[in-house]
């Protein structure tokens, strides 16, 4: 090549177009083919007469260059980016039966008849790590983690590196959306984990336990030319944010994915019913072995896309999408102690230490055994030999004792009815409505209780609560038992009490709190200072309170203080509101009664009044969209003939409206399908709107 000072800038830009299609070129048959034309030598010599073309003219790099793929600076950590479509995920089917249940499902909220066919789109389940990738007028511009599934984490420098991850999407303009994410799962192959880990240990350094962990390990790195060099690949096989969808079914979307450049499975297929969809989670589950790829079971997605749309989904996955995962491996160990763990509810839980073994792959030194009912009907010992496996080859747990290996003075285990951290009886509470003892035995020490204490402030800081990075378990423990963090709130006020004069207790005293650990921490805690509603409930630790159900208690409060006012029993309204509360849409009276006895507990409230002076709650969002029902009220009476009531509640909460189940003079309409009884009457009474099935549909539509 020519001096590239002696280049002008048109015939620059000839010699950088040559040389960027000859890299991509060598880049596809090493990566890809596993057949490379020329040596790392020559292959290097390109490299570095295109970056430096680029340096003498910086205006021909681009996003798609192959120089920005490799090789740039360490990032100086990952921020965070919010979803704008959620990255759920799925329900897990573990045999056939449950499988057949999905497509029972599927049908009964479509309303469909027996003689309609439902194909469904199989596609290996791949084991590696979730990422969403923003792509703008074709271009490569933001990539992802799932996260909690709302907000993840800013890898896109990091994935520039995955060998077959286009920068730019191939085809004529015309034909790519302006906005599209595509999602997909970054994977590490069997060969290149084998090449890592022998390259970890011959450099003393620490090896992988799997190929996903390698994954996400080389994924997440802050220097991104080890990323690069990590071969890390991935297949695409959904989307999220989009200006327009390329196709009327899972299967046409995903043949377009691969015109653009992307590396779609080549065993996925349309299953035309379940019996093929079936026949074919047998013929994946055979190749398993025989792939150089980590996969854990086969997902099946309803192929159509408009009854995608009408299936929509529950609180964290879709209606329309299942995972049949493979059976768990096992093996076997000896059980050498069991421990009682104490949780934020007071719950105790018995976990087994055992003999570490590798089972599916990873070294298992621990395993759940749930309850003393559990311990019981397995009558499981220490020292006794026992399988265990990894449920959803994931969460070990113990299958059975081998007896014919149990020791002569084998004696049974007694399960403490003393809590074990702070000396409270520990009981199993009666449920008042069954009269039967809750197989769960809880501590009674509460708020004196260490581990329900430090319990609590893990969660608060957890993934899917305030998510503060720095902050963790281990951060948690050390904080409490030096008196440094003992409530929520103390979170908020540490970087000031850290720097009061006269502080004998200041980080920097502590090992591994650095100055600029001690600036990030402070920086990742004054980021949630302002936190989403659904969030903060979720963070609080509530009894039954979930994600699913912090997001229907935000969706239909919007802010906290609704919420909290609401569940103020000295109000003189109070029943009402417990009423209210009651009629919410997936709100039991157990779960009622949870988050009406916690806002009420004076210990809480003053943690909550303190939490308040040094956090903003942000009110919850509903749809960004036009609809005339969002943020209205609506109830549902009689039978309803033109959608079933599953599909009708799913359409009205998907844009915006709230779901009930009796009229009050809150309620904003009254749908009345055939046979509508009492409500129909109680809304005439109160002025409620009524409105047909066909009326309620058109205004839906109206949006």
């Amino acid at each position: 090549m020519e001096n590239t000072t002696k280049l002008k800038a048109d015939t620059a830009a000839i010699e950088h177009k040559r040389l960027a299609l000859e890299i991509r070129g060598h880049d596809t048959r090493y990566y890809q083919d596993d057949d490379p034309l020329v040596s790392d030598a020559d292959y290097d010599q390109l490299r570095r007469e295109l970056i430096a073309l680029e340096k003498r003219f910086p205006f021909l790099i681009t996003p798609d260059s192959p120089t920005q793929s490799v090789g740039s600076a360490p990032a100086k950590g990952f921020g965070k980016v919010r979803h704008k479509v959620p990255m759920l995920s799925l329900d897990n089917a573990f045999n056939s039966e449950e499988l057949q249940e999905f497509e029972n499902r599927v049908r009964r909220f479509l309303g469909l008849s027996a003689d309609e066919e439902v194909a469904f789109f199989a596609e290996p389940k791949i084991d590696g790590l979730s990422a969403s990738l923003r792509y703008e007028d074709g271009n490569f511009v933001q990539g992802a983690t799932r996260g909690d599934g709302q907000e993840g984490e800013d890898i896109t420098e990091n994935l520039k590196g995955v060998v077959d991850l286009p920068l730019r999407l191939k085809g004529s303009g015309e034909k790519i959306p302006s906005v599209f994410e595509v999602r997909g799962e970054v994977y590490m192959s069997g060969a290149d984990f084998q090449t890592l880990n022998e390259a970890q240990l011959a450099a003393n350094a620490k090896t992988f336990a799997n190929p996903r962990n390698a994954a996400a390990g080389s994924l997440r790195q802050l220097d991104t030319s080890i990323t690069a060099s990590r071969n890390l690949r991935l297949f695409a096989y959904a989307w999220g944010d989009t200006s327009e969808i390329p196709g009327k079914s899972q299967s046409e979307v995903l043949e377009q994915f691969a015109t653009w450049g992307f590396s779609v499975n080549p065993l996925s297929h349309v299953c035309a019913n379940m019996a093929e969809a079936i026949d074919s989670y047998r013929k994946i589950e055979e190749l398993r072995a025989s792939l150089d790829y980590d996969i854990d079971g086969v997902v099946f997605k309803v192929n159509r896309l408009d009854w995608q749309a009408r299936l929509g989904f529950v609180s964290r996955s879709p209606r329309w999408a299942i995972a049949h995962k493979f059976p768990a491996e096992k093996a076997s160990t000896v059980i050498q102690d069991i421990e009682i763990q104490v949780g934020r509810t007071g719950a105790l839980t018995p976990v087994a230490r055992l003999r570490p073994v590798t089972v599916g792959g990873v070294v298992v030194s621990n395993a759940t055994l749930h309850n003393e009912e559990e311990i019981e009907r397995k009558d499981i010992r220490v020292d006794d030999t026992v399988i265990v496996q990894r449920a959803g080859d994931v969460i070990p747990q113990v299958v059975e004792v081998n007896l014919d290996k149990r020791q002569e003075n084998s004696i049974a285990f007694n399960f403490p009815t003393i809590c074990p951290v702070c000396g409270s009886h520990a009981v199993r509470e009666i449920n008042a409505t069954t009269g039967k003892a809750d197989v769960i035995r809880r501590c009674t020490g509460g708020l004196i209780c260490r581990a329900q204490a430090v319990e609590r402030l893990k969660h608060f800081v957890s993934r899917n609560a305030l998510d503060i990075d720095g902050l963790g378990a281990k951060q948690i423990e050390a904080f409490y038992a030096d008196e440094i963090i003992k409530s929520p709130a103390d979170i908020f006020t540490l970087e000031n009490r850290d720097n009061a004069p006269g502080n004998l207790k200041r980080l920097k005293n502590r090992e591994g709190f650095g100055d600029k650990a001690i600036k990030n921490l402070f920086a990742a805690i004054n980021e949630r200072r302002q936190i989403d509603l659904d969030r903060f409930i979720y963070a609080l630790g509530i009894r039954h309170i979930g994600q699913g159900n912090a997001r229907l208690l935000a969706r239909s409060y919007l802010t906290f203080a609704a919420l909290r006012s609401a569940l103020d029993t000295t109000r003189e309204d109070a029943g009402e509101r417990y009423v209210e509360l009651l009629n919410i849409d997936g709100i039991g009276e157990a779960v009622a009664d949870a988050v009406r006895e916690f806002f009420n507990e004076k210990k809480n409230q003053g943690i909550l009044d303190e939490l308040l002076e040094e956090v903003e709650i942000l009110e919850f969002e509903v749809p960004t969209n036009d609809s005339p029902i969002a943020g209205k009220t609506v109830v549902f009476t009689g039978s309803l003939e033109l959608m079933t009531r599953a599909e009708m509640k799913a359409r009205a909460e998907g844009l915006g409206a709230k779901v009930s189940g009796s009229i009050s003079a809150k309620t904003d309409y009254l749908v009345a399908g055939e046979k509508a009884g009492s409500k129909l009457k109680k809304a005439a009474d109160l002025g409620v709107q009524i409105l047909s099935e066909q009326e309620w549909i058109d205004l839906m539509g109206a949006s």
